[in-house]
């Protein structure tokens, strides 16, 4: 009997310390990126976005050839904006323009990172865009990573744009989360769902995924869920041996560059 006591209570001790502790599992936040100049974008600018809650989200904005799309770029999880400069450098070399955004709480922004949260810093990013450039939406290209695809889902269920580019994204965080905790009921107990799989046939632009068939992290059939759902222009590009942080080490971005080029116009 003192088994089974002791049991149930490490069962609920253990999945009290789970819902407590679940947004730091999910937002990992991470600290200041430096200067563009730092990671030799010497062309790429700080710019400061101010979101509906008065938090400001420092960010990167490299403006090349209007004539050719805006790619913003959500990173993911446990990386600052700096960690991204040699992604986002692929697309400023071809003379892409570009915005590199910081969420709320990560790269030493204030804030607090929820899922509603996000989805207003996604909101903002749109709004400056709109106040200090003369790019359109449906010149705009959501770029999101991992963590990012869920705003990038989210943005693309509201508006047109050019494209969403989704690289190693998942359905939901609960399907993530009931793998790796079995025993717990996790799709009630998660507070950030991220429900991409829910909303990925109401988005109204291209789709273009991205991930690798090894991915680690979230497991490769998420893709192929979100692909086969969506009903807009797709397609997928999955990699044999990437896994979840190294597909850029397979020249993605020229999959990017070539998807929206064909539909631009």
């Amino acid at each position: 009997m003192v088994y089974i006591f002791s049991a149930i209570f490490l069962y609920l001790f253990f999945g009290c310390m789970l819902f407590i502790l679940q947004r730091r599992l999910l937002f990992n936040t991470s600290g200041h990126p430096g200067t563009p100049s730092d990671y030799d974008l010497y062309s790429t600018k700080e710019i400061h976005i101010l979101t509906d809650d008065n938090i400001t989200l420092l960010s990167w904005f490299h403006k090349a050839d209007e004539k050719l799309p805006l790619l913003i770029y959500f990173h993911g999880n446990s990386f600052n904006i700096g960690d991204r400069a040699n992604r986002i450098k692929k697309y400023i070399d071809k003379n892409w323009n570009v915005i590199l955004v910081s969420w709320r709480g990560f790269g030493g922004n204030n804030g607090k990172p929820t899922e509603k949260n996000l989805y207003k810093d996604g909101e903002a990013v749109l709004k400056w865009v709109s106040k200090n450039t003369n790019f359109t939406k449906n010149q705009i290209i959501i770029y999101g990573e991992s963590l990012g695809s869920g705003v990038a889902v989210e943005l693309g269920t509201k508006y047109n744009f050019l494209s969403i580019v989704l690289e190693a994204p998942f359905t939901s965080i609960y399907d993530i989360a009931s793998k790796r905790y079995k025993i717990y009921p996790t799709k009630y107990l998660v507070k950030d769902k991220f429900d991409n799989l829910s909303k990925i046939d109401k988005i109204k632009s291209p789709l273009l995924i991205l991930s690798g068939k090894k991915d680690e992290v979230v497991p490769h059939n998420h893709s192929l869920l979100l692909l086969n759902k969506a009903k807009v222009i797709k397609k997928g590009v999955f990699i044999d041996e990437a896994i979840h942080n190294n597909l850029y080490d397979y020249g993605i971005e020229k999959d990017v560059i070539a998807f929206n080029l064909n539909i631009w116009k």
